[in-house]
């Protein structure tokens, strides 16, 4: 086996340390919350189910969980019927602004989220919308848009455009050609990026902070309940949430990668 040189092995060696220095808290986190301990430190004194019991006892949160569930899933509808017409018009249509339009639907994802927050409570201050989950739906929805529209637009360039031809000259009407040509090819895209706009939509603080009234999300609560303190009740919702997020991630990794 070739030796890697010097160099090399302090790449590795950097690498192995900053995927520590991030993933280490996590498994600290989950090891922590089967801790039969309300105090989190070392050593620990046992193994216990409880904070999970009390987790689904818990009515408030349970109450915010619900509320995230229903932003995330929402909000991600929202940006596929919105990102996926869109994809569409880029893929098939010259006109005026084009490239503008493109470079602007994924300004939101390059702007930090506090930016974000502030921008769209001044917008519905002036528009006289008040802030809610249906605000905060809209605020998701509008930041998360442009993952649909990227991955989308993607796909759609290395579809072949002999085949939407091909089915309107055998007597498709648009609609049909749609839905039995061109929607099989994007259908994974379509999934994939609908699962990671919903993963990100259900973990967002900065927009939900600004745009939120009084019901708050999940991670609001979780916040809010951090100020007290870190108890091993926390320690249990996080470790759901990482599970949660952990297999709506590679589910969507694995439909947007291209099959060869």
């Amino acid at each position: 086996m070739h030796k890697l040189a010097w160099w090399q092995q302090g790449l590795v060696a950097v690498a192995v340390g900053t995927l520590l220095f991030l993933y280490v808290p996590v498994a600290i986190l989950v090891l922590f919350s089967f801790n039969d301990s309300p105090v989190t430190s070392f050593p620990l004194s046992g193994f216990t189910w409880g904070w999970y019991q009390k987790v689904f006892a818990n009515q408030d949160l349970l109450k915010a969980l619900v509320n995230s569930l229903v932003v995330a899933l929402s909000a991600t509808v929202l940006t596929i019927l919105i990102g996926v017409p869109a994809a569409l018009a880029l893929d098939r249509y010259r006109f005026v602004g084009k490239q503008l339009f493109r470079n602007t639907i994924l300004l939101p994802l390059s702007l930090p989220g506090i930016v974000t927050g502030i921008a769209m409570l001044n917008f519905y201050k002036q528009i006289g919308l008040p802030q809610s989950l249906g605000a905060v739906i809209i605020g998701h929805a509008t930041a998360l848009v442009g993952i649909v529209i990227a991955q989308v637009l993607a796909r759609l360039e290395k579809v072949n455009k002999n085949l939407s031809e091909a089915s309107s000259d055998l007597g498709a009407t648009g609609i049909e050609t749609f839905f039995y040509v061109t929607l099989p090819s994007i259908r994974s895209s379509i999934i994939g990026s609908a699962l990671l706009c919903f993963t990100l939509s259900f973990d967002e603080i900065p927009v939900t902070y600004f745009l939120t009234g009084r019901d708050v999300t999940l991670p609001m609560y979780i916040y809010s309940t951090l100020r007290r303190g870190i108890t091993p009740e926390i320690n249990a919702i996080g470790a759901l949430i990482v599970l949660a997020s952990l297999v709506l991630i590679l589910s969507s990794v694995s439909l947007l990668r291209q099959k060869t």
